[in-house]
């Protein structure tokens, strides 16, 4: 029997359609084929692509280098989206373009938050005193 579910409980399908849409949006914003402004001055990171079930959707997570203007830069993406959408269905192989949805992703900041409190003294100091025991 073939295995078709990740360890995460994903379809490895929903994962690698995803994977490949995250790789089209990444070349496209790379090489600067949407004629914005906004998108042709910042740097771009599409950190993850989600899709729904069906295929049909697909969440994009997106981060400007250094967190710099995230707000233009979604609503650049946001006014583009009918052209991404398009780009996106001729480069990857589903039967349906899936419908495009642009979120910043705030687990760089999560992350950013977590190391700054492992890092507060009365942490080190606990986290200190269960290495000594």
């Amino acid at each position: 029997m073939r295995k078709t579910q990740s360890p995460e409980g994903k379809s490895v399908r929903l994962l690698r359609v995803g994977e490949q849409i995250r790789h089209a949006l990444a070349d496209i914003l790379i090489r600067g084929e949407v004629h914005d402004e906004v998108l042709a001055s910042h740097s771009v990171s599409v950190t993850e692509v989600r899709m729904s079930p069906d295929l049909r959707h697909a969440t994009v997570f997106v981060k400007p280098l250094l967190g710099a203007d995230e707000t233009e830069v979604l609503d650049a993406l946001k006014r583009h989206v009918r052209y991404l959408k398009g780009e996106v269905g001729r480069r990857v192989n589903t039967k349906f373009a899936a419908q495009l949805k642009f979120l910043a992703d705030e687990s760089f900041d999560e992350g950013s938050h977590i190391d700054a409190l492992l890092r507060a003294p009365k942490v080190a100091q606990d986290l200190a005193g269960s290495e000594e025991e």
